[in-house]
């Protein structure tokens, strides 16, 4: 089992930064891919980012590009989001994710829920206009 806790958010004005931060315990989170989804009020959860077991491939929502940014620390168990620029619209509950041991991740897959087996409780962010 792996146990997720997002941490980090807050109300933010438009245009400001947050930093997002998901510690993981239990079985080791460094051959997972770790992804972060967000929900907001009345829609369905959607894929933001998502970053393979390495780091070295990373995945993003069109809407995220260029302003956010993950990345992850295996030695500390944590994976990071690091938001600039914030929009109203980026007002969601965040949830961090990691999929099972070595599970072959790609375009194909990784922006499904289906693909992530564990999931934290999430982190209220909400952006004021």
């Amino acid at each position: 089992q792996v146990q997720l806790v997002e941490s980090g958010g807050g109300l933010v004005q438009a245009g400001g930064s947050l930093r997002l931060s998901c510690a993981a315990s239990g079985r080791t989170i460094s051959s997972r891919t770790l992804g972060w989804f967000r929900q907001a009020p009345g829609k369905e959860r959607e894929f933001v980012v998502a970053i393979g077991r390495s780091g070295g491939s990373t995945y993003y929502a069109d809407s995220v590009k260029g302003r956010f940014t993950i990345s992850r620390d295996n030695a500390k168990s944590t994976v990071y989001l690091q938001m600039n620029s914030l929009k109203p619209e980026d007002t969601a509950v965040y949830y961090c994710a990691a999929s099972t041991n070595f599970r072959t991740v790609s375009t194909n897959n990784v922006y499904s829920t289906a693909t992530y087996d564990y999931w934290g409780q999430g982190t209220q962010v909400t952006v004021s206009s």
